[in-house]
């Protein structure tokens, strides 16, 4: 079964300097239909203008992902971290028992357009970390390729809950696979272009709740599209 979360459905927050766009719900917005799926509690896409950001705020028992489509991102955090995300570029932030940290837009000239992606840890109360490695758009080209799971294998971030996060790059017609195990689940998320899923068609921002599926089949349905998949624990 497919479900799908179509983009203009989402709830959306303009701040003027923030352009946000909430799968789930998130702030002020509120659909008791969607409060996350299974692990995954929150998938916003922002557009942020030039300069501007989220100043230091706190967060707890929360795996956080950064991806980053266009621009450059600048992070600093209670833990020391400082840095800048941009295309291709993978960070994870893990809250634990608390953290503070930032983020703004790194250029005073160009907006920068990210995905902030939250996961419920397997476990509460875990040491704060951070993570950042870099995928080539290359690497993604005609395959699922692993950038986040549990155990960080095959040189992915990692992440404290039972999830694995792909990545794919197609053109159109070229199609990827991937079958999903018996008990567990998998959320699609197109972050751009167009691509066919088991025969149903999704657009940039659309996202896909799968369950009791044996198999997914990507197939690209415009040029330059890119999808991320993340494998569940039911």
């Amino acid at each position: 079964m497919i479900t799908i979360r179509s983009a203009q459905d989402r709830g959306i927050a303009n701040f003027g300097w923030l352009d946000s766009h909430h799968t789930f719900s998130f702030g002020n917005y509120y659909d008791p239909n969607y409060m996350g799926f299974a692990a995954l509690r929150v998938i916003n896409e922002d557009k942020v203008t030039p300069g501007q950001g989220f100043g230091t705020h706190a967060h707890r028992d929360m795996e956080i992902i950064s991806y980053v489509l266009e621009g450059a991102l600048e992070h600093k955090d209670s833990i020391g971290t400082g840095s800048v995300i941009r295309p291709s570029d993978v960070q994870r932030m893990s809250a634990g028992t608390g953290i503070q940290h930032s983020e703004f837009n790194a250029s005073s000239t160009e907006p920068v357009h990210f995905l902030q992606i939250w996961i419920l840890p397997e476990q509460n109360g875990i040491q704060p970390g951070y993570e950042q490695k870099t995928f080539a758009e290359t690497e993604k080209r005609d395959t699922l390729l692993l950038i986040g799971s549990r155990d960080g294998r095959d040189g992915s971030i990692t992440i404290h809950q039972d999830v694995n996060l792909y990545a794919t790059a197609l053109q159109e017609g070229d199609k990827v696979s991937h079958p999903v195990a018996e008990g567990r689940v998998a959320w699609l998320q197109v972050v751009r272009g167009a691509v066919q899923v088991n025969e149903l068609t999704l657009t940039a921002g659309d996202g896909a709740a799968i369950a009791q599926e044996a198999q997914i089949t990507l197939q690209g349905a415009s040029n330059d599209s890119e999808v991320l998949l993340f494998d569940l624990a039911a």
